[in-house]
């Protein structure tokens, strides 16, 4: 064990606040279990608790594995599982398995693990965006030029989540777009791009509508969510929010104390998409404001890590596969107080379930990885640039 602690590298700040955010996801997801054991009848509650952590600890296991592998192989990875991505996404979306309920397009069943490929495969398209936007950064930039390189990708790794995925596949896409202004791609062309995204999302909605038996898809339920949300008549969707703000509501400032959540018993998802309800329930505003304060932080340490890499690439690399962890988590809160329509989007790090943490997890071993490099080229007294983390989310890298 000393052994693995020595050779433990990278930001300090960004291992503790993970290892917080794990410790803790212990007790709401021990608390929010009791739902699935005493309502569903599935399981018993040390069953889940021990499930979960051994979710954790391969997913530590995979921060410390990534973590050590130099950044600039990440380059050469991405390419190699790009096309490894699509083809399995393919498989997925005809031969996916429904797990507890869910569409059947989103997993894929591996001989020792079910694996929601949707997860891996926006690591792997952030990292392959990040690559690109590296390698033409002193070039000058057309977008005839990067139609096949860049954006086919993108659309075909979009394109084959988003039947199964929406909130997924729009998250995933946003993402992209997000970290293409960052790295300098023209404006005029996103704008571009945004409008071709928007109109191939209307000739799907329209496909799928007038063939509805054609492929598995949820065009009616993303249909029914979004109107909902605006109208406030959704029967299934008003019943989880209503669950949910009656949870925070009845927390207070102080909430009910550990494990002793009500509407945990009600309310559908409490340990997943909707854990930060029962979490401001059983520990109140407080605990609710301080675990937001901890992935504000996990942010900033993100882009205090980009800020200080000595290349473009890991400047790009940290922020690709740092901002969608806040971003979803965000989501998630933001959902749970009926600011955003259920997206089906779990709270990283704390919500149980083993593909999205692992996914995390590699996310942030990335991260890591990229400040060991960093650290590295400090302690060999290598000149870095130091650029202004606000120059970073303009796009001045």
């Amino acid at each position: 064990m000393s052994e693995i602690f020595k050779n433990i590298n990278g930001d300090k700040a960004l291992w503790a606040v993970v290892a917080l955010l794990g410790l803790f996801s212990f007790l709401p997801v021990y608390s929010a279990s009791s739902n699935l054991v005493y309502v569903v009848g599935h399981g018993t509650p040390i069953g889940y608790l021990v499930k979960h952590a051994v979710f954790l600890i391969f997913g530590f296991g995979i921060i410390y594995g990534i973590h050590r592998i130099p950044t600039h192989f990440f380059k050469g990875l991405s390419l190699i599982a790009m096309p490894i991505i699509i083809i399995l996404l393919i498989i997925t979306l005809f031969q996916g398995n429904a797990v507890d309920g869910t569409n059947a397009s989103r997993w894929i069943r591996l001989p020792f693990v079910k694996f929601q490929t949707s997860t891996l495969a926006a690591v792997v398209l952030m990292i392959y965006v990040a690559r690109y936007l590296t390698k033409i950064k002193d070039q000058e930039i057309t977008f005839k030029s990067s139609i096949i390189p860049l954006w086919l990708p993108v659309f075909a790794v979009v394109g084959l989540i988003l039947p199964a995925n929406f909130s997924t596949a729009g998250i995933m896409f946003t993402m992209v777009l997000i970290l293409c202004f960052i790295g300098g791609y023209p404006l005029k062309y996103l704008a571009g791009i945004v409008g071709t995204g928007l109109l191939a999302l209307t000739l799907f909605v329209l496909v799928a509508k007038a063939f509805p038996g054609s492929f598995a898809n949820r065009v009616d339920t993303w249909e029914n969510r979004l109107t909902n949300f605006t109208n406030g008549i959704d029967a299934e969707g008003d019943y989880q929010i209503e669950r949910a703000k009656i949870a925070i509501a009845t927390g207070g400032i102080v909430g009910k104390g550990a494990g002793k959540s009500v509407q945990k018993n009600f309310l559908p998802q409490s340990s997943s998409d909707f854990i930060y309800a029962i979490i401001v329930e059983e520990y109140g505003l407080v605990g609710g404001v301080i675990l937001m304060l901890f992935f504000l932080f996990l942010l900033f340490r993100i882009v205090v890590i980009a800020n200080g890499s000595p290349s473009t690439f890991g400047k790009l690399l940290a922020l690709a596969v740092g901002l969608p962890i806040i971003f979803q988590a965000l989501i998630n809160m933001a959902v749970a107080v009926e600011l955003f329509p259920v997206t089906g989007q779990n709270l990283p790090l704390i919500s149980s379930g083993g593909t999205s943490a692992w996914m995390t997890c590699l996310a942030i071993g990335i991260v890591l990885s990229v400040s060991n490099k960093t650290i590295r080229k400090k302690k060999n007294n290598i000149n870095i640039d130091e650029t202004n983390p606000l120059e970073i989310l303009s796009g001045q890298l």
